[in-house]
């Protein structure tokens, strides 16, 4: 099914809804501490969306310590830095997030980067390098390490959020909500001061915000993206995610006034094209011929397959046997909670990319579905 109107302009609609975010915080952390800020921002999703799902009970603490580091640390470390830092800068360098991921599912959960995501990690950090070499940056060394530490949390967190089996994207983003909330209150006591004046004088530029990040980014932005990826492979709606840094540019030079050197430009474009090479990795053809220390040679006469890693660029992975360019064998399929079925697992049998044999099948609501499968439907 071919991309729509309707479906382009949903997916600029993310990009921008998105991308404005960050332009929003930093007209507002100009006059308000920013982790205060945040906290109100959580405080507000948390509010609007714990109403709508389940209490995961068995779980709560577990998202309660993966909402320190994803949430309490990284908005903290984000959001300061992006005080010192021009916005246009900030939602460059902000990028690390992916090349980040890769790196830790690298080291930790035993993925297999290809060459082409290893590439595309170097490219992106020599574009940051070149960002950060712009005179223009000057001492704001500070700054610009708080965000890419930011940056490191935020993919620590997403590691860590592969981890919670049986919960849907809805439910994990709003009990994380419910968390993280105190969590960045107690932050912000700790590390800021002058609330009560800072609240009591805060104009409409910052409440804007709040109700901005809170409900729009979240609300709308999430409901628009969960629309895309139920319609149409996560590949194909992807591309659009590469205009968040472009909108957050556009509107720094807009409504803050702010510009850009041709070094931070160029700088920029490096980045970009580093993370579109992560993200963008391609299909093994049919044809291709792999390399001998990944074929699996199965009953005599029957055609090799791969054993192979794979992350499509909303988060899911897959791990397990590979035969022309599909699922093929037996493996394991993870969706992450920005997939079309946010929080399922798969473990069986798989044919030409469908489930096909015996299996197991995780919903995130908790259900268990176990047996035998025939071209992606179960049949006992």
């Amino acid at each position: 099914m071919r991309l729509r109107l309707t479906d382009y302009l949903m997916g600029i609609a993310v990009a921008l809804t998105w991308g404005m975010g960050i332009v929003f915080a930093k007209a507002a952390i100009n006059h308000f501490p920013p982790i205060l800020l945040m906290a109100f921002r959580f405080a507000v999703t948390a509010l609007i969306m714990v109403w709508f799902v389940r209490p995961p009970f068995g779980s709560i603490t577990k998202i309660f310590g993966i909402a320190i580091i994803s949430a309490a640390i990284q908005y903290s470390l984000t959001f300061t830095g992006l005080k010192g830092l021009d916005a246009s800068v900030t939602a460059l360098v902000v990028q690390l997030e992916v090349p980040f991921l890769v790196l830790l599912g690298a080291v930790f959960l035993k993925e297999q980067p290809g060459a082409r995501k290893w590439m595309g990690i170097g490219v992106a950090f020599i574009g940051v390098a070149l960002i950060a070499g712009e005179p223009k940056i000057g001492d704001a060394w500070v700054p610009m390490f708080m965000v890419i530490a930011g940056a490191f949390s935020w993919a620590i967190g997403q590691a860590l959020v592969r981890t919670l089996h049986g919960l849907n994207g809805l439910t994990i983003m709003a009990w994380m909500a419910v968390c993280a909330a105190p969590q960045l209150f107690i932050m912000s006591a700790i590390f800021e001061s002058g609330h009560v004046e800072k609240i009591q004088s805060a104009n409409l530029t910052v409440w804007s915000a709040v109700i901005y990040l809170g409900i729009v980014m979240n609300g709308v932005g999430y409901g628009l993206w969960y629309t895309l990826v139920r319609r149409h492979p996560v590949s194909r709606v992807a591309p659009f995610l590469l205009l968040l840094p472009v909108f957050s540019i556009i509107g720094s030079v807009v409504f803050l006034n702010e510009g850009m050197t041709w070094q931070t430009m160029i700088g920029g474009a490096i980045v970009l094209s580093g993370v579109a090479a992560i993200v963008f990795e391609r299909e093994p053809k049919a044809d291709e011929e792999p390399q001998k220390t990944d074929i699996i040679r199965h009953a005599a006469g029957s055609q090799p397959r791969i054993r192979r890693s794979y992350m499509w660029p909303d988060g899911s992975s897959y791990e397990g046997e590979w035969l022309n360019g599909q699922a093929h064998g037996y493996g394991v399929m993870m969706w992450s909670i920005r997939s079309p079925w946010p929080g399922d697992r798969y473990e069986g049998e798989w044919q030409d990319g469908l489930l096909d044999g015996e299996g197991t099948y995780l919903r995130a609501d908790g259900t268990r579905l176990e047996g035998l499968w025939q071209r992606g439907q179960k049949i006992d």
